[in-house]
């Protein structure tokens, strides 16, 4: 029986080139074993697989990569990203993603969650790979202003709306100024700085009113716009929060 050898000697006899170059096509997501893309240089391959290298194949250097998704009411993200990688696969890539970016499994490694959001509220996450995006929405957070719809049940105080602006506290403290505007009968748009978990649902519970769901759509200059539930795509090169 022939031994099986490391994907990263095939592709460097293949191409030919180095082997450190070889593991660069690969874990670009360059090599495909029997049809299927590898990304793994220790991946074992015998004699009888058929190995090719995309001819479009490049050395170029593997961007840091930021996803969108749209988080579902009921997950849990207190784990950080983790709690979430299940939802970040390329069956849940949304179908007009218009980044250009081909997803590799790497894109799923050393996530960062810059934008927390309790269980029980759906909407915007903001996951990244890049230091500069974590550091701007974490060390930045109280002058990014986030905006959310909160589906609410109950008769508001007289005056309410004006509290829910400005007046109220939260564990102790008062509460910046927040834009607070009805959108429907039922809903509520909260534009808000540097908000705490329980803070909305608080809020809304201080004016007479129970907060029945509450989705974040949007995280500074970044809206969720029409990304369906449960689905993700990749930060465009030219968006800034």
């Amino acid at each position: 029986m022939s031994e099986s050898v490391r994907l990263a000697k095939r592709v460097a006899e293949l191409v030919p080139c180095s082997r450190s170059e070889a593991e660069q096509y690969i874990a670009g997501g360059w090599v495909n074993v029997d049809g299927q893309v590898v990304e793994v240089p220790g991946f074992r391959v015998q004699p009888h697989h058929a190995v090719a290298v995309s001819p479009d194949a490049s050395l170029a250097p593997l961007l840091p990569v930021t996803i969108l998704l749209h988080k579902p009411a009921g997950v849990d993200v207190q784990a950080g990203a983790q709690s979430v990688l299940g939802l970040i696969t390329a069956d849940t890539l949304i179908a007009d993603d218009r980044s250009g970016i081909r997803f590799l499994k790497r894109h799923q490694l050393d996530l960062n969650l810059a934008t927390p959001l309790e269980a029980k509220a759906s909407g915007l996450l903001v996951l990244t790979q890049d230091w500069r995006v974590t550091r701007k929405l974490v060390d930045d957070a109280a002058k990014i202003e986030t905006e959310y719809v909160v589906e609410v049940a109950g008769e508001l105080i007289p005056d309410g709306l004006t509290f829910l602006q400005h007046g109220l506290s939260f564990n102790g403290r008062p509460l910046s100024p927040t834009k607070v505007s009805w959108q429907n009968e039922t809903r509520l748009r909260f534009a808000i700085k540097a908000v705490q978990p329980g803070q909305i649902t608080h809020m809304c519970k201080m004016v007479g009113l129970q907060a029945l769901s509450i989705k974040r759509i949007r995280v500074g200059r970044v809206p969720m716009a029409g990304l369906p539930v449960g689905q993700w795509r990749y930060l465009l090169g030219y968006e800034r929060f």
